[in-house]
């Protein structure tokens, strides 16, 4: 669910402070726009969203919500937007949002 990995390169590449820093702003993003699709979902802006979500997923190691906005969004593009599961991708994201929480407190802590 979350690539660890992905998670202590970024942190590597820019550094604790701005890691502390970045971690925020994805989180408040990344809810903005699944709250928007939770809402009030515009399958004509979906592609668009999806491909939005997904590098901020990617950047932040969040792997499966990553694949499943990539999944989204590739059916978009082919037109097939109303097929795309958007409650899946939303349910991914507070599931890797709670992993990445918790998994950052024990990975700081250690």
């Amino acid at each position: 669910m979350i690539d660890w990995t992905r998670v202590a390169s970024l942190k590597a590449e820019i550094g604790d402070d701005d890691f502390e820093e970045v971690v925020p702003l994805f989180i408040e993003e990344v809810s903005e726009i699944t709250e928007r699709l939770r809402e009030n979902l515009d399958l004509g802006k979906l592609e668009e969203d999806l491909h939005c979500l997904k590098g901020s997923a990617m950047n932040l190691g969040f792997s499966e919500f990553s694949d499943l906005c990539n999944i989204g969004e590739s059916m978009s593009a082919k037109g097939e937007a109303a097929a795309v599961d958007v409650s899946e991708i939303l349910a991914s994201f507070e599931r890797s949002k709670q992993a990445f929480l918790t998994g950052l407190q024990e990975w700081v802590a250690a």
